[in-house]
């Protein structure tokens, strides 16, 4: 709603907007200076680097695939990213990696440990459940993956009073 509001402001018409991605028209009646300026009071800015853009819609599609999409899929990371990118896993495994400093199966899990984070300070769900709805193979790996993670098992972290999680913008 702000990026939505800011934008009208500068008379453009936004068409969509979805995570990380705005689509206007009228584009060019405002300098993209002042939009940046404007969405950095919000903690917003344009992305206009070609690889940084695909590195922002990797991120999205993992947040969208972890956090926001009820896929009970069991499909291949590679795969999905390939697919909807249309681009070749290779090139853009190595792009995100030299621009992030981690993998994105590195980062895939830790939007994962934030899902199952979330699904346990919820108290909804067994761990098994969790297990399922995160799409892990067994309790036992969820676990393993979890621990090595944060350096707490599941149960531990249910039990502390303390349930920390990280903003996604900053797993």
């Amino acid at each position: 709603m702000v990026v939505k509001s800011e934008l009208e402001k500068f008379g453009l018409h936004v068409i969509s907007i979805d995570l990380g991605v705005v689509v206007v028209e009228n584009a060019d009646v405002v300098t993209s200076g002042q939009v940046n300026a404007a969405l950095n009071v919000y903690g917003f800015s344009l992305i206009t680097d070609k690889k940084d853009r695909l590195i922002e819609r990797i991120k999205n599609l993992i947040v969208e695939l972890v956090h926001y999409e009820n896929s009970n899929t069991k499909t291949n990371l590679s795969t999905y990213l390939s697919d909807k990118l249309n681009q070749d896993y290779n090139y853009i495994s190595k792009l995100f990696s030299v621009a992030e400093g981690i993998t994105i199966e590195k980062y895939f899990i830790a939007q994962k440990t934030e899902r199952v984070k979330e699904l346990i300070a919820y108290n909804e769900f067994t761990l098994s459940e969790i297990a399922d709805v995160a799409n892990y193979s067994s309790v036992a790996h969820l676990s393993k993956q979890f621990k090595s993670v944060t350096g707490f098992t599941p149960t531990h972290f249910k039990a502390s009073k303390n349930k920390k999680r990280n903003e996604l913008d900053f797993v």
